[in-house]
């Protein structure tokens, strides 16, 4: 149960009241103006307070005196403006107007808290931690690195971080595919093209970027090349500043690279032509996390050690997570994960490996539906897996809640308007 205050339009407070209600909240505070609810948080004293996203209700101010009290803060927007705004504002958990109790009940009992950046970046300080940029490797054969990749995206996504997803194959991408997003225009290609000309800020980014919308895992894309011939547009100064850029904008960067690792400027005699591999060793640079994803099959292991050997030659061992995909009895025989882990372990030397099991039919369905594994088959052992490798390894530990004790009965109802 929840102490729960609402400014909202009345129509969407009566519309979620009872539900809120009937889920055991109490509610502290109901149609409270924005400067009512700024001065009266000590007195209500909520743990949640739900408000519209709108400018007229949501101010910097009130971010900042919700965090100073450890109060949740949870904004419904009724159009792309209102979500902007609060986007800008720095708040993560940004909801549809639209949306229903069973949508929000989740996070007001006690998902995982995400602060607001408002007295951060809103007041002009410097921001609360840079964003982690996660970049996604894997070699030739189509391991899944772009499953991997956008499934960790909206994970990331569904914990409350505001996170973009970059296709930076230089090879051509499949990530707008995957998500039924358009791609007649090369969204990260256009922010290098505009980071190359001092031009990338917030307003490009807002306005190249392209949203995959979902229940409380909604995030930005920045979209691959139309075709493999316009790889010289993702020259290695403009990713590494183009990156540099989104990173400042969100939460978490998950990058889908390109596999190879070969220098191929050794293999020309000009040595200030473009690098088609250029895009690949910016963003592995670049990364915090580097998530090397392998097929879990006599040769996609094969290719997964031999690939391993070189990427450890460009970053650092302790920034690798190896992840084999699609561990299956059928291409390995008894004891697929056993196998697996004792090959890596013989051959590499890591025994910490992440594993994903084969799920043939999940995949399958969010093709078809040209969705995540959350919204197509949210229950499916793959999107578990996904899920727990991407709290265990990127996101930071909840911090124990500690509930002030009260005396004398509390019951579920209206105790103040």
């Amino acid at each position: 149960m929840s102490r729960l205050a609402f400014a909202l339009e009345q129509a969407a407070e009566d519309r979620l009241l009872a539900d809120a209600v009937e889920h055991g909240h109490l509610i502290v505070g109901r149609a409270l103006a924005p400067n009512d609810l700024l001065t009266g948080l000590d007195v209500l004293a909520p743990e949640v307070v739900l408000v519209g996203a709108g400018r007229s209700a949501l101010s910097a101010a009130l971010l900042e005196a919700c965090d100073l009290r450890g109060i949740r803060i949870v904004a419904l927007a009724a159009d792309d403006a209102e979500r902007a705004q609060a986007r800008a504002l720095g708040l993560h958990e940004v909801f549809e107007l639209a949306s229903t109790w069973r949508e929000l009940e989740p996070i007001v009992s006690g998902g995982v808290p995400v602060p607001a950046a408002a007295h951060g970046n809103a007041a002009g300080h410097e921001p609360v931690r840079a964003a982690s940029v996660i970049a996604v490797w894997g070699p030739a054969g189509a391991p899944g690195r772009t499953t991997v990749a956008v499934n960790l995206a909206a994970e990331l996504a569904a914990a409350g971080h505001r996170v973009a997803l970059v296709d930076a194959d230089p090879y051509g991408g499949v990530v707008a595919a995957s998500l039924g997003l358009l791609d007649e225009a090369p969204g990260f290609a256009s922010a290098c093209r505009l980071a190359g000309s001092g031009a990338l800020d917030r307003g490009e980014l807002e306005r190249i970027a392209q949203r995959y919308s979902s229940a409380r895992a909604s995030f930005e894309v920045f979209t691959g090349l139309v075709g493999p011939s316009r790889w010289p547009e993702l020259a290695r100064d403009r990713v590494t500043t183009a990156l540099g850029s989104i990173r400042e904008w969100v939460d978490y960067v998950v990058v889908d690279t390109g596999f190879s690792l070969e220098h191929d400027e050794e293999l020309t005699s000009d040595q200030f032509a473009p690098r088609r591999n250029a895009a690949t060793f910016a963003t592995l640079a670049l990364a915090d996390e580097v998530v090397a994803v392998g097929l879990a099959d006599p040769v996609g292991l094969s290719r997964l050690l031999r690939g391993h050997a070189e990427l450890v030659d460009l970053v650092d061992p302790g920034r690798i997570r190896v992840v084999v995909n699609r561990v299956r009895t059928s291409a390995l025989g008894i004891d697929a994960y056993g196998q697996v882990r004792q090959t890596m372990r013989r051959f590499a030397g890591l025994s910490d490996v992440v594993m994903l099991p084969h799920d043939g039919r999940a995949v399958d369905a969010a093709i078809l539906t040209a969705r995540t594994l959350r919204d197509a088959a949210p229950k499916s052992p793959l999107r578990t897996a996904v899920r727990d490798f991407a709290h265990d390894a990127f996101l930071p530990a909840p911090p124990v809640a500690v509930r002030r004790r009260r005396f004398g009965p509390v019951r579920a109802g209206v105790a103040a308007t």
